[in-house]
């Protein structure tokens, strides 16, 4: 597979329509159709369904689109890294983070280096710990702030300074808004939103005790703001991070007895790092 058929794929799975691709590419209809009937021939899968107007992908179409979205990426970060031959620190560095806010100190160091470093630039990914140990693992991202619990194993680590403290968001006109502390008993006949991660779920099973198979779990959630939307259409109450002004109509009750996680920042051992990233981490380990 050719990187460059690889991105005209993408593009008309982005479009789903063939001629407007080929637009988009500068390219001629009948050759990106031939590019890629090569491309199918050469997997032995079919890639789209194709009716009068539109194309929408297979099954086998959308696994091969979140890896050529992935080799890609990579493609692309590997080209800025090498792009700069001479002494001016430059290119890009990838991080993962998570929802805590561990992320203010992170984002105090990236303004402190992009002073020092104008032309080194950021890209942040926001998702759950375990996506980005995985896109760690690929080469996507380069440093993770990861909400425990989580193995680190594999990586070399710094242990942020904050702790985010548990608790339960509710709507303003809930029963509950009244409370000062929210224990495992109140939430027994109330459907609740909860995170995905199992490690997270076990975190909160503890804490539940004996009581917390028999708990209404309405949803699962990966991103809290989606939770938020939840909460305000009465779907449930939300255990989740006192984020502060994110919750803005609903109201955060903290948890009794408290429960609180720790974050860490993470890159792999003993892994050849761009000039930048080296650069940046060097930075984060003499100031955190």
């Amino acid at each position: 597979m050719e990187l460059r058929v690889l991105k005209y794929f993408l593009m008309v799975a982005r479009e789903e329509n063939i001629t407007k691709a080929a637009n988009l590419l500068h390219i001629t209809q009948p050759t990106l159709s031939r590019q890629l009937m090569q491309l199918e021939e050469e997997l032995g899968v079919k890639l789209f369904h194709r009716g009068k107007y539109n194309v929408t992908l297979t099954e086998d179409g959308m696994l091969l689109m979140r890896r050529a979205q992935e080799l890609v990426e990579l493609s692309d970060k590997t080209i800025q890294e090498l792009s700069h031959k001479d002494d001016t620190l430059a290119g890009e560095i990838a991080i993962g983070c998570g929802e805590t806010r561990n992320m203010s100190v992170l984002a105090d160091q990236i303004a402190i280096f992009q002073t020092d470093y104008p032309l080194v630039r950021f890209h942040i990914h926001s998702s759950t710990a375990d996506d980005i140990k995985e896109r760690i693992e690929k080469g996507l991202l380069d440093i993770g702030l990861l909400m425990e619990p989580v193995d680190v194993g594999r990586y070399e680590f710094l242990r942020m300074p904050y702790r985010e403290k548990w608790g339960a968001l509710v709507r303003k006109d809930s029963m509950l808004a009244k409370k000062q502390a929210i224990t495992p008993q109140d939430l027994t006949d109330t459907p609740l939103l909860v995170p995905q991660r199992i490690q997270v779920k076990n975190e909160i099973g503890n804490w539940f005790g004996e009581i917390y198979e028999h708990l209404n779990i309405a949803a699962t959630y990966n991103l809290i703001i989606n939770a938020t939307a939840m909460v305000r259409s009465k779907v449930g109450i939300a255990l989740g991070f006192d984020l502060g002004a994110i919750y803005e109509d609903l109201c955060f009750i903290p948890l009794s007895p408290e429960l609180e996680t720790g974050a860490v920042l993470v890159w792999k051992k003993s892994q050849m790092q761009a000039a930048a990233t080296k650069q940046f981490i060097g930075q984060i380990k003499n100031t955190i």
